[in-house]
């Protein structure tokens, strides 16, 4: 098993003297924390995940689904797959391409009930070129409500409504080449990385606990390797 205790505590540093700093917040005792390699995905079928589509005369399995190891989304309609459980304080690592074109998708944290496009949490983004960005998804019109970071807060030229753009140019590979996203969630940090890369932290998030979710949003993309890791 990979230990991430010394790097985790570097790139906090790091990202303290990129972003303020924030207090903590206590999670829901419900949520579940990691004390081992959690693997999310078992590489064969969606036990353990609900999946989700605005469109609910449609039949999620021409939407979802798994060949050789792979989770194939069509990116239409739009909808997610999401953990049953709840879980706070991990690292989630998820490896994603598109087969195809680049187009729109994203890993949604600490996602709230109720189902629906979309729900209440914080997204990392994916869209391609774009992937490390956050979006607040709140609720109300427009999703502007019930959900805060410190840095769309303060505001600054990365700041563009509920999206608070990414630190540094993109990391991404190439179209068709597999990327991969290591996500740490502590307390009421985000810190974000894409193939390696450190792009983006998030302090005094309102959310610090929830599930976690996939979305199908527009374009076919492929996801596998997904687990959480326990932060110390």
């Amino acid at each position: 098993m990979k230990h991430y205790t010394i790097p985790i505590v570097a790139l906090l540093v790091t990202a303290a003297l990129l972003v303020m700093t924030a207090g903590t917040k206590e999670k829901p005792k419900e949520a579940r924390v990691a004390k081992e390699k959690t693997v999310l995905w078992n590489g064969r079928d969606f036990a353990g995940w609900e999946l989700f589509l605005a469109d609910e005369t449609v039949d999620v399995s021409t939407v979802w689904s798994v060949k050789d190891g792979v989770i194939c989304c069509e990116g239409q309609p739009r909808g997610y797959m999401r953990t049953e459980a709840d879980y706070a304080n991990y690292l989630l690592h998820v490896e994603w391409r598109w087969p195809g074109k680049g187009g729109n998708s994203g890993a949604l944290l600490h996602m709230q009930y109720p189902d629906r496009v979309w729900p209440k949490s914080i997204e990392c983004q994916l869209h391609s070129g774009n992937a490390g960005d956050f979006w607040l998804i709140g609720e109300g019109p427009k999703y502007m409500s019930g959900v805060e970071i410190n840095e769309q807060a303060a505001g600054s030229d990365r700041v563009k409504g509920r999206r608070v753009i990414k630190l540094k140019d993109s990391s991404e590979k190439p179209l068709g080449e597999w990327n991969t996203y290591e996500i740490i969630c502590k307390n009421d940090w985000i810190v974000v990385l894409v193939n390696g890369a450190l792009q983006n932290v998030a302090t005094g998030a309102s959310l610090t606990s929830g599930k976690i979710c996939l979305q199908s949003e527009g374009t076919p993309i492929e996801f596998r390797n997904i687990y959480i890791e326990p932060l110390e």
